[in-house]
C-alpha cells in the first residue's frame, strides 16, 4: 500500500527562496472528494499528468497512490474539475537533510504560501527551518481538496 506521512506548515517569510533548487507550475484538480477518499488530477508544467487517488486522513498519514497518465487526459480530467482546480508554483527546497515542497499559491489563493514536508515516520525528527510558521497538518482548511472548494485564502 502507497503511504504519504507529511507535516504542513503555514510559510512566515521568503527565507525559503535562497535554498530553493527548482519549480513546477502545478494545476490540479478534484474530481472526488469526500470523508473516505480524494481522487485528484494533476499537470505539471502542462507536460506530464498524473492521477492521485488519496484514502482518510489519520493523523499525518493516508493511503496514497500516484498514476502517470498522458498530458491530454490530464487536461481534459482537469476541464471536468472546473471550478475545484487549484494554481501553485511549487518550489523544491532541501533543508535539514529533507526535501520541503513550497507551495506558492495563484488566482484565488494569491498570497498563500505553505511548506510541505514527507516523512518516513509519524515520530520522526524535523528541523523546522526559521521560514515556517504554524503548523496545519490537521487543519483541515488548508487540505488542497478543500482549499479548491474555497473562494480565497483560509481566515
Amino acid at each position: 500500500m502507497g503511504q504519504e506521512i507529511e507535516r504542513k506548515f503555514l510559510v512566515a517569510n521568503d527565507g525559503w527562496r535562497i535554498g530553493a533548487t527548482s519549480s513546477s507550475l502545478l494545476r490540479q484538480g478534484y474530481l472526488s472528494s469526500n470523508a473516505k477518499a480524494t481522487v485528484r488530477v494533476r499537470s505539471k508544467n502542462d507536460e506530464q499528468g498524473v492521477l492521485t487517488l488519496k484514502g482518510k486522513t489519520e493523523g499525518i498519514s493516508r493511503s496514497e497512490y500516484e498514476y502517470e497518465i498522458p498530458i491530454e487526459d490530464a487536461r481534459e480530467l482537469l476541464a471536468m474539475a472546473e471550478p475545484l482546480v487549484l494554481e501553485k508554483r511549487r518550489y523544491i527546497v532541501p533543508f535539514g537533510g529533507l526535501i520541503w515542497e513550497v507551495d506558492v499559491f495563484e488566482g484565488r489563493h494569491a498570497g498563500l504560501v505553505i511548506a510541505e514536508v514527507e516523512l518516513d515516520s509519524e515520530d520522526q525528527a524535523v528541523q523546522l527551518p526559521d521560514w515556517v510558521g504554524v503548523e496545519v497538518s490537521a487543519d483541515e482548511r488548508y487540505f488542497n481538496a478543500s482549499l479548491a472548494r474555497s473562494d480565497g485564502v483560509p481566515k
